[in-house]
C-alpha cells in the first residue's frame, strides 16, 4: 500500500476540519446547513458560504489525488454539495409564486425568503416576521450555481429547474432600483427594518447575472434549451450604480467592510482598478482593529451599550456604539483572498498571521469565532482610547461562514488550488483594461425614394427589402420576444415582465428560428409620446447612445446598431433629408461620433464581426408573437411557375393571396402595440400618406397664416354656445384655435363628449388624438404638449428615468414649492402611480404636468453621459429646475412669465434639453424671440454659439410664440388660458441695461439653489459645526445637534436631512445666501473652540450682513433703487448679485456678521468688527 504524502496528510487534516465544523450539521434530508444546533433556521447566504470550503476541497481532492480512495473522497465531497445547492434550489421552487409576483411588484412582502426550515425546505418564518428581501443572498446562490456548473458539477436535472433559474434572473436584474434589507438583514443601520439600496446586494447581482448569462445549466451535455440569459443593460444599470455609490454602502452607511465581498472574491463586480482600491483602503482605515474589522460605523450588534431586550435603535442611541463597535475576524478571510486574487503574498501573510492570533483552538482545529467584543467594565477605557483594550469572543464559534472561507483561502495560500480553479467563469479578471471598441452602424432607408436622396449626398444606403434576409424590427418586438423566457405554466410562471429593451440589447444580431434578427434603437421607436417625433432629439439620443456603447459594451463581438431612415426625417416638403440628419450621417462615415469610433457599412457585412444571441426558447413558443414571427418569416417569394405564368387571373390569386397576408401580418403587429408598421414590412402596400384631420385642411392651407380675431359665440344667456362653437371648430383653418376650441370644450364637457362633427362617436378624446397626430407631423411642439397634456400621455421611460435618477442617489420632487405642494419620491414607483404623482403635485396644471416628465428624462440621459454635473446634488427640485428655467427666458426675452411659459412650451425637445443642460453647466446664454403663428417652423440654433464681449459663452435658441384668433384670454378671467409657470420675482430689473455683468451673481446663486448645488464637503462641515452648537435654524426649521448621535459625516441620510431643512426656503438665492452662512460657519470648527451658542439662527446672521452691506453702500451714495429689499426676506437684492469676495463680497459682509453674532464665544474674547 502507498504511503501518504503531505499534501495527503494536510488534505485530509482540512477534511476532518470540514467534517467537524461544517458537514456534521448538514440535514440528512435536505441537504441545508441550519444555522445552529437549537433551531432548523437555514440561511442561504450561510449555506452557499458555508459550502465553498466543502466544493474546494473537494477540487483538490480530484487535483491531488494520491490514491483511489482521494478520487472517492472528492466525489462524496462533490454530491454533497450538489445536494446542498439542490436543497437550496427545493426552497425556492416551493415559493414559485412568490418569484412570480416580485418580478412586478418589488414589494417586501413578496419576495424570497433569506432562510428556511433545514428539515422540510419549508418556511421557516412568516413573512413579516424577518427581514427576508436579500437580494444578495439571491445572487450569491446563483453566482455559485454558475461557477459550480462551470467547473462539471451536475445541479439543475430538469426544464422546469431551468425556468426557475431563468425567472430568479428576472427576480434580480432590477437590484439596482430594489431597496433591500442588505447582507446584514436589518437594512438602515437604525434597525427600524426599513430597507435601502445596497451596494452589497447590486454588486452580486451584477456578478449573478453575468455568470448565468448564455450558460449551459445542464452543462457540457445540455442543449441549447438549458440555456438562461440576461440581459446587458440591466447588468450596465448595475454598474453604473456602483460606480456612482462606492465607497459608500448604503444610504445610512458611509463604509460597510462586506463590500469586501463585491469588490473582491467572490463576486468581483467593480471593473474600475482606482475604485477597488479606493473603496478596500476606505474599508482599512475606517473600520479595521485588532480583531478583524467592524460591519459598520456605529454598529450595535452584540455591544456592550445594546439593549438585547429590542431589536431596533432610537436614533440618538447610535452615538453610544461608536469606537466600541464589535470586530469580525470574517472580514480577514475576505481580505486573505484578495491578496490570493491579487497576487499579494505580503498581504496573505499579513492576514494569515494576524487570524492565528485571534482563532480559538480546540480539539486541536482552529477556530473563527463570530466577533469580538468589548467587555462591559472596560467600555469607558475604550471609548477614550479606542482599540486599547483586550477584547473577547462572543457569538457562534466556529462562525461557519468565515470558518468555510478560512478553509478556502488556506487551500490556495497552501498550493492545494489555484484561483482559477474556484473561478472558472474568469470573474477575476474584471479589472482587465478592455479594448477599444468600434460600433458599427448601418444604415437602413424605410422606401426607395429615401434610398435615391441620401444616393443623392454620396450615401450608401440600402432598403428593407435589400436587407433581406436579414429582418429589421422595432425594438419593442425584442421586448415582446424576451416576456416570453422563462415562461412555465406547470410551475406559474409568467417569463420576464415587459419592459424596453435598452442599447446594448438592441446592438446584437439575433437568430431566432434559422433567421438573422436586428432591431433599432428604442428612440426610433418612441411613439407614445413626442420626444421621437424631435430630429436633433433622435440626433442627440443616437449620440449619446453611442458613446454609452463605446464605454459599457463588453460582449464578444463588436456592438451594431440598425438605424432606419424614415419619412419623419426628411424637410417638411419631402423633397430631402433633414439637415441635421444629413449632418449625422456624414459625420458617422467620417468615423468619429460623440466621442465614439463608429464604422458604416451594409448589415450583411457585418455579421461575421457582430454580436450574435441565439434564442431557442422562441423555436416552440406558440402564441400571438409566434405566429407574427410565423408571418413574417413565410411572406411569399416570387415563384418561378408564378413569375413564367401569363395568365392575368394567376397573377391576381398571388397578389391577393399576398395581400391577404400582409393585411393578416399588420393586424398582428397592431395587437402587439407596434407602431409604423410599415417602416418594418417589405412591402409599399401600406405607405399610403397619413390622413389628416378633415376639420380643415391645415397642412395645404397654411397654418401659418393668423385669422382675423373671434369671439366666442355665445347662448341667450351669456354663456358659451357649444354646438355653435362646434360649427366654428369645423370651419376654422389655424391649428392653435382648434386646439383653443378643444380644450374649451376638455374643461367644460369632458373628454368623453360627443361632438358630433363626423357624425356619432366623434368624442373630445378622438379629436385630440387626431390633432396630435398632426401637430407632431408639423412639428408644432406648443401644441404637442399641450394636446399630450389633455390626453394625459406619459412617456414610455419615465419610470426607468426616475428610477435612473434615484440609483444614482438622488431624490426627486415635483411639483413646484413649498411643500406639501411640493412632492418628494425616494423610492421607485410605478409608471401610473408615478404620472398620478406628477398630476397631483402639478395641482392640475397640465404644463408642469407634461414638462415634468420631459424634464425627467432630460435629467436621466444627462446624468448618465454626465455625471459629473450633480456632485454635490442630492435632490433634484423639478418643479423649481422649471422656474428657474422660465425665470431664465423671461429675463433673456425681457417678458412677463406667461409669455416665458409660452416660449418654453413652444420649445422642440432638444433645445428644452439644452436649455436645461445650460442651467446644470452654468452657462450663459441668450434667446431671440419671433412672433409667428403656430404651424411655422421653428429655426433650430442651439448648437450655434458666439462669444459675447466680455468673453462669455452665448448660445442662441430661435424661439416661436402661437398666436390664438380666440379670446380666451378675457373670458371668465382666464379660464380657457393655459396655466403658466410662476417665475421668480426681480427676475431682470434694471440691472441689464446698465451693465451686462450686472445679474451674473443673482442668476449664479439662483441656479445653485434650484439645484440644490453646495461646495464640495459641505455636508460633512456642518456635521463638524453641530457637534460644537445644540444646533442651526433656518426660517424656524431646526437641524438638531443630536442629528449626529445618529448619523456619521458622510452618511447621504445626513445630506438629505440637511438639504430638507435648506427646501424650507422658496427662493434659491435667498438659500444660496444661508448656504454661504453657513459656510462661515463651518470654519469655526477648525478653531479651538468648545461651543458656539445654543441655537445657531442663521437667517439673522445673513439679515445682520445684509444691513451691514445696506448701510455701506448708503454711505457711498448708492441709489435708492438699487437698494431695494426684497419683501419676502427683507434683504437688499444687491447683495444678491455680489461676488463672494472682495471688498463688498458676500463672504466679507457674513464673516463680519458671524463674528458679531459669536463674538462671545471667540478666542480673545470680544470680536472688534472692522
Amino acid at each position: 500500500m502507498r504511503s501518504r504524502s503531505n499534501s495527503g496528510v494536510k488534505l485530509d487534516g482540512y477534511a476532518r476540519m470540514v467534517q467537524k465544523t461544517i458537514l456534521k450539521h448538514q440535514d440528512p434530508v435536505s441537504g441545508l446547513l441550519p444555522g445552529n444546533e437549537e433551531a432548523s433556521h437555514a440561511w442561504v447566504r450561510d449555506n452557499v458560504y458555508g459550502v465553498l470550503s466543502v466544493w474546494g476541497l473537494s477540487l483538490a481532492y480530484r487535483k491531488n489525488a494520491d490514491r483511489d480512495e482521494d478520487k472517492a473522497k472528492a466525489y462524496e465531497l462533490e454530491q454533497t454539495v450538489v445536494k446542498l445547492m439542490r436543497g437550496l434550489l427545493q426552497c425556492m421552487i416551493r415559493q414559485a409564486d412568490k418569484i412570480e409576483k416580485f418580478k412586478y411588484s418589488k414589494n417586501v412582502g413578496d419576495c424570497l425568503h433569506a432562510k428556511y426550515c433545514s428539515r422540510t425546505c419549508s418556511r421557516a418564518v412568516g413573512d413579516a416576521e424577518w427581514g427576508h428581501l436579500q437580494v444578495d443572498a439571491t445572487s450569491l446562490f446563483l453566482l455559485f450555481l454558475a461557477q459550480m456548473t462551470a467547473s462539471g458539477l451536475h445541479i439543475v436535472y430538469t426544464r422546469d429547474e431551468v425556468d426557475i433559474i431563468q425567472n430568479l434572473l428576472f427576480y434580480i436584474e432590477a437590484a439596482y432600483k430594489v431597496a433591500d434589507f442588505g447582507m446584514w438583514e436589518r437594512g438602515d443601520k437604525t434597525n427600524q427594518g426599513i430597507p435601502e439600496l445596497n451596494v452589497s446586494s447590486i454588486g452580486m447581482a451584477k456578478a449573478a447575472l453575468e455568470a448565468l448569462d448564455g450558460l449551459n445549466l445542464f452543462g457540457v451535455k445540455g442543449g441549447p434549451e438549458a440555456v438562461v440569459h440576461a440581459l446587458p443593460d440591466d447588468i450596465q444599470h448595475c454598474q453604473s450604480i456602483l460606480s456612482s455609490m462606492l465607497p459608500r454602502a448604503s444610504t445610512s452607511k458611509e463604509v460597510d467592510a462586506g463590500v469586501l465581498s463585491i469588490i473582491s472574491y467572490p463576486a468581483f463586480a467593480v471593473e474600475d482598478m482606482e475604485v477597488v482600491n479606493t473603496t478596500k483602503e476606505e474599508i482599512i482605515s475606517k473600520l479595521q482593529g485588532r480583531y478583524g474589522c467592524c460591519r459598520f460605523l456605529r454598529d450595535g450588534h452584540k455591544t456592550p451599550r445594546e439593549d438585547p431586550s429590542r431589536l431596533y435603535y432610537e436614533s440618538s442611541e447610535l452615538k453610544l456604539f461608536e469606537n466600541i463597535e464589535c470586530e469580525w475576524p470574517l472580514f480577514w478571510t475576505y481580505l486573505i483572498l484578495d491578496g490570493i486574487f491579487n497576487n499579494s503574498p505580503e498581504q496573505v501573510q499579513e492576514y494569515r498571521e494576524a487570524l492565528e492570533d485571534i482563532m480559538i483552538r480546540r480539539d486541536g482545529m482552529r477556530l473563527i469565532p463570530e466577533l469580538y467584543s468589548v467587555p462591559p467594565d472596560k467600555v469607558e477605557e475604550e471609548y477614550v482610547s479606542p482599540h486599547s483594550v483586550e477584547r473577547v469572543p462572543q457569538g457562534k464559534c466556529p462562525l461557519m461562514w468565515g470558518q468555510s472561507l478560512y478553509i478556502l483561502g488556506s487551500l490556495l495560500a497552501e498550493g492545494f488550488l489555484a484561483p482559477g480553479e474556484i473561478d472558472p467563469l474568469n470573474r477575476r479578471l474584471s479589472t482587465i483594461p478592455k479594448p477599444d471598441v468600434v460600433v458599427q452602424v448601418a444604415i437602413v432607408a424605410e422606401t426607395e425614394e429615401i434610398k435615391q436622396l441620401l444616393i443623392g449626398h454620396s450615401i450608401q444606403v440600402e432598403t428593407m427589402e435589400e436587407v433581406q434576409p436579414i429582418r429589421v424590427q422595432p425594438s419593442r418586438v425584442l421586448s415582446h420576444i424576451y416576456a416570453r423566457l422563462g415562461r412555465n405554466q406547470r410551475l406559474g410562471l409568467t417569463g420576464r415582465p415587459y419592459r424596453r429593451i435598452g442599447v446594448l440589447g438592441t446592438s446584437k444580431f439575433y437568430l431566432i428560428r434559422d433567421t438573422v434578427f436586428t432591431f433599432a434603437p428604442q428612440f426610433i421607436d418612441h411613439q407614445h409620446f413626442y420626444l421621437g417625433l424631435d430630429n436633433n432629439m433622435i440626433v442627440e439620443m443616437l449620440r449619446t447612445d453611442l458613446s454609452y456603447l463605446c464605454s459599457r459594451w463588453h460582449m464578444t463581438g463588436r456592438p451594431t446598431v440598425t438605424v432606419p431612415i424614415s419619412q419623419s426625417m426628411l424637410t417638411d416638403d419631402h423633397q430631402d433629408v433633414a439637415p441635421v440628419v444629413l449632418a449625422m450621417l456624414r459625420k458617422l462615415q467620417e468615423g468619429y461620433y460623440g466621442g465614439a469610433r463608429v464604422q458604416t457599412g451594409r448589415l450583411s457585412d457585418f455579421l461575421t464581426t457582430s454580436c450574435c444571441a441565439h434564442l431557442t426558447f422562441m423555436d416552440c413558443e406558440v402564441d400571438d408573437l409566434a405566429h407574427y414571427l410565423d408571418q413574417l418569416l413565410s411572406l411569399p417569394k416570387p415563384s418561378g411557375e408564378i413569375a413564367a405564368t401569363k395568365g392575368g387571373l394567376n397573377r391576381f390569386r398571388a397578389a391577393a393571396n399576398k395581400t391577404r397576408e400582409m393585411v393578416s401580418l399588420v393586424h398582428k403587429a397592431r395587437e402587439l402595440d407596434i407602431h409604423n408598421v410599415q417602416m418594418y414590412l417589405p412591402t409599399k402596400l401600406f405607405r399610403s400618406p397619413q390622413p389628416s384631420l378633415h376639420l380643415l385642411d391645415a397642412a395645404r392651407q397654411g397654418p401659418g397664416i393668423p385669422e382675423a380675431p373671434m369671439l366666442l359665440p355665445r347662448d341667450v344667456n351669456g354663456g358659451i354656445d357649444y354646438q355653435a362653437l362646434v360649427a366654428v371648430l369645423q370651419r376654422t383653418k389655424n391649428l392653435q384655435d382648434q386646439a383653443d376650441i378643444l380644450y374649451i370644450f376638455y374643461k367644460d364637457k369632458g373628454m368623453d363628449w360627443d361632438t358630433g362633427v363626423r357624425g356619432k362617436g366623434w368624442t373630445v378624446r378622438r379629436l385630440l388624438e387626431e390633432l396630435y397626430e398632426q401637430a407632431g407631423r408639423l412639428r408644432h411642439w406648443g401644441l404637442v404638449r399641450m394636446i399630450s397634456g389633455m390626453l394625459r400621455k406619459k412617456v414610455e421611460e419615465l419610470d426607468e428615468a426616475c428610477s435612473d435618477l434615484l440609483a444614482h442617489q438622488k431624490h426627486l420632487t415635483v411639483g413646484l414649492p413649498p411643500e406639501p405642494r411640493e412632492k418628494t419620491i425616494t423610492a421607485p414607483i410605478p409608471p401610473d402611480q408615478l404620472a398620478e404623482l406628477i398630476d397631483s403635485a402639478s395641482e392640475k396644471n397640465l404644463t408642469i404636468a407634461i414638462l415634468t416628465q420631459e424634464i425627467m428624462v432630460f435629467l436621466a440621459m444627462v446624468i448618465r453621459s454626465e455625471p459629473s454635473l450633480f456632485s454635490e446634488m442630492f435632490r433634484l427640485r423639478i418643479g423649481l429646475i422649471l422656474q428657474v428655467m422660465t425665470t431664465e427666458l423671461a429675463q433673456s426675452l425681457h417678458c412677463s412669465g406667461e409669455e416665458a411659459t409660452e416660449c418654453l412650451m413652444n420649445m422642440s425637445p432638444s433645445e428644452v434639453k439644452g436649455l436645461l443642460h445650460h442651467i446644470l453647466s452654468g452657462k450663459e446664454f441668450g434667446v431671440q424671440k419671433s412672433v409667428r403663428a403656430t404651424g411655422s417652423s421653428v429655426q433650430d440654433e442651439n448648437k450655434k454659439s458666439d462669444r459675447t464681449g466680455d468673453g462669455r459663452h452665448r448660445s442662441n435658441i430661435h424661439l416661436a410664440l402661437s398666436v390664438h384668433s380666440l379670446d380666451i384670454n378675457n373670458i371668465q378671467s382666464g379660464r380657457y388660458r393655459m396655466p403658466s409657470i410662476e417665475s421668480f420675482q426681480g427676475s431682470g430689473g434694471v440691472w441689464s441695461m446698465r451693465d451686462s455683468r450686472q445679474g451674473q451673481w443673482l442668476r449664479r446663486r439662483r441656479l445653485d439653489g434650484a439645484l440644490n448645488r453646495v461646495p464640495v464637503g459641505f455636508y460633512q462641515k456642518v456635521w463638524n459645526i453641530l457637534q460644537k452648537c445644540q444646533g442651526l435654524s433656518i426660517e424656524g426649521c431646526v437641524l438638531p445637534s443630536s442629528t449626529t448621535r445618529e448619523m456619521t459625516p458622510k452618511e447621504i441620510k445626513f445630506a438629505v436631512v440637511v438639504e430638507t431643512v435648506l427646501n424650507r426656503v422658496p427662493q434659491p438665492e435667498y438659500r444660496q445666501l444661508l448656504v454661504e452662512a453657513i459656510l462661515v460657519l463651518t470654519l469655526l470648527a477648525e478653531v479651538e473652540v468648545e461651543k458656539i451658542g445654543s441655537l445657531v439662527h442663521v437667517e439673522k446672521i445673513v439679515q445682520m450682513a445684509s444691513d451691514m452691506y445696506y448701510h455701506d453702500q448708503k454711505e457711498l451714495g448708492a441709489e435708492e433703487y438699487l437698494l431695494e429689499r426684497d419683501h419676502s426676506t427683507g434683504i437688499c437684492r444687491l447683495l444678491y448679485d455680489s461676488a463672494p469676495s472682495g471688498r463688498f463680497g458676500t463672504m466679507t459682509y457674513l464673516s463680519k456678521a458671524v463674528a458679531g453674532y459669536l463674538q462671545d464665544y471667540l478666542p480673545g474674547g470680544a470680536c472688534n468688527i472692522q
